[in-house]
């Protein structure tokens, strides 16, 4: 699945027929979500990676219906843990008990699965659980194992977390840690519908249960195509500018100027730049193109960093926020001359 062994023709053939099954995917998310164009695209972007995803956004803006939607498109077990403040780590990953191997057997501890062994998990609220309870995805989301009971349980490909998030509940909420936030490859904020969607989505959902759509990929379809994306080659100047945006976001980092020194406290580690270059393969995929530019990482930067930058009290104190950070990254970095585009 290397493109850059490919001659051109094999490899425009490639993104062709990519794009066709991704038009198709859309479509069939689109039978059950109405707009949100963007915020699909985003989560397919995270989808097609491999990555997890963190979805902010008000009540009632259809966010379980497409995770629902995405894990019936592409035909994925899917499961949801609706996030409370009394939930326990073994009410995810699984726990042990007496039982029997089979009829007959010698009683022994005996693994029961949890919800984490699904293909697609939704994390519904995840904010409202306490941080033990937190913490037990992230060896999963890590990982991509658990351990119960001193073994380690690997789980099936793919497998992807899409946690949500509600960002005007604060009471009873507990903020996820760093270590965890920085393990999702966006942060996709959702916003309220047009008026002529609202109406659209109405008149959809008030006349019936809405259905799910049918599959479109199996599962080695669509690992397949993340395989694809994965080995869409990167210029070093689209690398080295990923990683320059990271950098100077950096305060102590030389890289940083004035603006990001004052009002910075922690900026975007390693894992961001990898994440916007995978980001950006699947972005420039999507739009019909065998390599990424500098302006596939400039379209994903806002959600791929946000969360990954923590501004300091000042920042807090004048209003500034992590999307006026990103955006004024943006806006100094400067593309390498040579091998950007």
């Amino acid at each position: 699945m290397h493109i850059e062994g490919a001659g051109v023709e094999a490899a425009r053939g490639r993104v062709e027929a990519f794009s066709r099954q991704v038009q198709a995917i859309r479509g069939s998310l689109h039978q059950v979500v109405v707009g949100q164009e963007r915020t699909v695209d985003l989560l397919l972007t995270c989808a097609l990676t491999g990555s997890h995803a963190l979805l902010v956004g008000v009540p009632g803006l259809a966010k379980t219906l497409m995770v629902k939607a995405l894990a019936a498109t592409f035909d994925w077990k899917f499961a949801r843990v609706q996030f409370t403040p009394d939930l326990m780590p073994a009410d995810i990953t699984g726990y042990e008990l007496l039982g029997r191997e089979s009829q007959g057997g010698t009683p022994s501890m005996v693994f029961r699965p949890g919800p984490v062994f699904a293909n697609l998990v939704l994390a519904d609220e995840i904010n409202r659980a306490a941080p033990k309870t937190q913490s037990a995805l992230l060896e999963a989301m890590a990982e991509k194992h658990v351990t119960v009971g001193g073994k380690t349980y690997g789980l099936e490909e793919p497998f992807l977390v899409v946690a949500t998030q509600n960002p005007i509940e604060q009471e009873g909420t507990y903020p996820l840690p760093e270590a965890q936030l920085d393990r999702f490859m966006m942060e996709i904020r959702i916003d309220y519908p047009l008026p002529d969607q609202e109406v659209a989505i109405v008149m959809k959902t008030t006349g019936g249960q809405p259905g799910l759509p049918t599959p479109i990929l199996d599962r080695a379809a669509f690992l397949g195509l993340r395989d694809l994306v994965w080995a869409v080659p990167v210029s070093a100047g689209v690398a080295g500018y990923s990683v320059g945006l990271c950098g100077a976001s950096r305060p102590t980092d030389p890289r940083a100027d004035g603006f990001v020194k004052g009002y910075v406290a922690w900026g975007a580690g390693p894992r961001g730049s990898q994440n916007l270059i995978w980001a950006s393969k699947a972005r420039a995929l999507l739009m019909g193109r065998t390599a990424p530019t500098v302006e596939d990482v400039q379209a994903v930067a806002l959600p791929v960093l946000r969360h990954r930058i923590i501004v300091n009290h000042r920042a807090v104190g004048d209003g500034v926020v992590t999307e006026d950070i990103v955006r004024h990254l943006l806006g100094v970095v400067v593309p390498q001359a040579e091998g950007s585009r």
